[in-house]
Parts: C-alpha cells; sequence; structure tokens
C-alpha cells in the first residue's frame, strides 16, 4: 500500500507535471525562464498615469455592472481639445474607429487608398468588407505620396486612409502636402487620418494635427489613441473626430457595449494629468536620441523618427536579424512590406534598450554605412 503522504506528493506531482508537460517545461525551468522582452507593438514603456492607475482601481469593484454612457469623457475630451463634444466618438481603441469606417464607407465593388507600408489594420478590415486595397509606396523620403494617392482614387474610391506619423516607419508627411491634399482630394470621398502617435511628434514644425482641418471638409475623419503616450493600449480606448453627420454613419457600425467602463474613467483621468503626458514625451525624445547615438556608433543608418519607435535598416535580409532576436528571447516587429532590409524598433526603458543592443552585438561584424 501506498503511504497517505506519499501519495499525496504523487497527486502534487503530477498536477503539476500535467500543465507543464503540454509546453515542454519542468517546474523548475518554467519559474527559471528568461522574460520575454517585447518591442514589437510601439506601446509606452512607461506605463499609465498614476491617476489612471488609482481610477481603475477604485472603479474595479463594479466591474460586474455593464458600461454606462460616455458622455463624461466626451465632455472632458471637448474641453480638453476645444471641440463640439458631438463630434467626438469613442471606441474600443483606434483599431474600432478604422473597423466601423471600413464597414460604413466601403464594400463590395468600393476601395481603399492607402500607402505601403503603412498601419495595415485598415486593409484588413477594408477586405472583410468586400472591398479591394489600392497600394501606393512611399516617397524615397518615406513621406506619403499624395500626389500619386490623388492619382489612384476613382468613382470606386470610399476611403482614403493616411497615418501621420506613419507606422512603421515613424516619418512624417509634411503639414503644407497635407493641406493641399486635404483641399484636392474629392469631397465624395472619406479622408481617414490616423494620428495614433500625434504627442510624439508636436516639436516639429513640418507637422500639424489635421483637426484643424475639419471645418474645410465634412468627410474628414482624425483618430487618436490612448494606447501609445497615454500607456493604456491594454485596456482599449481611442476616440474619432469628425462631421455629425459621418459620425452617425460609424456609430452605427459600434459594437453594443464595446466601451469598457475601466477604460473610460482611466481615459479621464489620463487627460487631467497632463504632468505624466509631458515626462513621458521628454523620456522619449531622450530615448530617440540615446538610440540614434548607438546607431551612429555601430555605423548604421534609421528613419527620422517622430513615434516611440525606430525604423533601422540592418543593411542585411530583416528576417535573419528578427529571428537572431527571436533566439534570444527579444520580440521584435515582423518583415515590413517593400523594406526588405528594415526592422521596427519600439523603444524600452533604457535598461531594456541597453538589452536589445547587447543582442545586436552578439552578431559580430556587420554592414555598415558609409
Amino acid at each position: 500500500m501506498i503511504g497517505r503522504r506519499k501519495l499525496i506528493k504523487r497527486m502534487t506531482a503530477s498536477l503539476l507535471a500535467g500543465p507543464l508537460a503540454d509546453l515542454g517545461a519542468s517546474p523548475s525551468q518554467t519559474l527559471s525562464a528568461k522574460p520575454i522582452l517585447r518591442l514589437d507593438r510601439n506601446e509606452n514603456a512607461y506605463g499609465p498615469s498614476p491617476e489612471a492607475i488609482a481610477a481603475i482601481r477604485a472603479h474595479a469593484p463594479s466591474a460586474n455592472r455593464f458600461p454606462g454612457g460616455s458622455d463624461s469623457f466626451q465632455q472632458a475630451l471637448s474641453k480638453f481639445h476645444g471641440i463640439p463634444a458631438e463630434e467626438i466618438l469613442p471606441g474600443a481603441g483606434t483599431d474600432e474607429i478604422l473597423r466601423m469606417c471600413a464597414t460604413a464607407f466601403l464594400g463590395p465593388k468600393r476601395n481603399l487608398v492607402m500607402a505601403t507600408p503603412s498601419y495595415d489594420a485598415i486593409a484588413t478590415y477594408a477586405r472583410a468588407a468586400g472591398a479591394a486595397v489600392v497600394s501606393v509606396p512611399l516617397r524615397k523620403d518615406h513621406g506619403h505620396d499624395l500626389d500619386a494617392m490623388l492619382a489612384r482614387i476613382d468613382t470606386s474610391t470610399g476611403i482614403v486612409y493616411v497615418c501621420n506619423p506613419n507606422n512603421p516607419t515613424g516619418t512624417l508627411t509634411d503639414r503644407r502636402n497635407l493641406e493641399k491634399f486635404i483641399r484636392t482630394l474629392p469631397e465624395s470621398v472619406l479622408l481617414l487620418l490616423d494620428e495614433a502617435y500625434y504627442e510624439y511628434a508636436g516639436n516639429s514644425k513640418a507637422y500639424t494635427s489635421a483637426l484643424v482641418h475639419r471645418a474645410q471638409r465634412e468627410n474628414l475623419v482624425v483618430t487618436r489613441t490612448f494606447s501609445k503616450v497615454y500607456g493604456l493600449a491594454g485596456i482599449r480606448l481611442g476616440f474619432a473626430v469628425g462631421s455629425q453627420s459621418v459620425l452617425t454613419r460609424l456609430a452605427a457600425q459600434r459594437l453594443i457595449l464595446g466601451l469598457n467602463e475601466l477604460a473610460l474613467v482611466a481615459g479621464l483621468a489620463s487627460l487631467q494629468d497632463g504632468s505624466h503626458v509631458a515626462r513621458c514625451v521628454r523620456q522619449n525624445q531622450d530615448d530617440r536620441q540615446e538610440f540614434i547615438n548607438q546607431v551612429n556608433a555601430r555605423m548604421l543608418r534609421v528613419l527620422d523618427s517622430h513615434t516611440n519607435f525606430a525604423c533601422l535598416n540592418v543593411m542585411r535580409p530583416s528576417k535573419e536579424i528578427i529571428n537572431h532576436y527571436k533566439k534570444n528571447d527579444v520580440v521584435l516587429a515582423g518583415e515590413i512590406p517593400g523594406m526588405a532590409t528594415y526592422i521596427r524598433v519600439s523603444f524600452g526603458q533604457p535598461s531594456e534598450m541597453a538589452e536589445f543592443w547587447r543582442v545586436w552585438d552578439m552578431l559580430g561584424s556587420h554592414p555598415m554605412a558609409m
């Protein structure tokens, strides 16, 4: 007979081994495994405002209740940006806004015109709606080729999408070119301007938000997110600014009860903590400059970034570099269409970026820029 103590010991070992066996790891291996460093999602490495965290904690006990309305959040955004509340539509992150736009303005026999490479979520939603996607390569300076995009617009075009600053390149489309484009674009086409990285680009004289042009054009939607500088990527909050007629069409495509109550209270608190945003922007400037310093020290090349990530020319097939980092527990963004030797690197905290460069230096000799 097996003793009671021995039986309990065997049962405990079995319970531990069962799920871990599926993962191919022992308990000791799992506990001691090196953490994965993610530099692939353009998140704010410094986290949300302490005020936002406090708001989430304070409202966590009511998580058993469905979310209420977003009126308070819209009013706060209205005051913060100086825009009428009825011209603001909150959503579960920018991605929900993009999906609503695609569903409302696209469909079979319609098309979306966008740059490549750019943020591809809108293309996914366009195809899901049955629309075609017309991709226009970026210019040599990696800004949007607005003239070429204008030339591809026809009577079937439902949306033109411009991500500014652009993801994955981190580059700007000059304000003067964009202003001309807004004036020239046929009024029947929805111009969708994604400003996810607006706060990081504010110091550039070549950049201005498209919000200043909203009175010039009814078919204009500008999107913003709380996932980047506000550090709320994990709870999904964003919003669209547009005319009431356009937002009414978008609102018909919203998820029912899709807005997260904790996200709304965190968003409100974040708006009230301007000092946290200012600190994150300053820290990002420092991190960006240090990244450039390290690039120069290794005689590499990087695109001029106005975001919280950089597009680095590794001067060899990017897939090799991405796999090298993956083997060393660092996750980078995937290959960039049309940019075979570039990788996109999100800025982490200084210790995380030191690890990025340590893993780079493991490559040994590498091609250098002349």
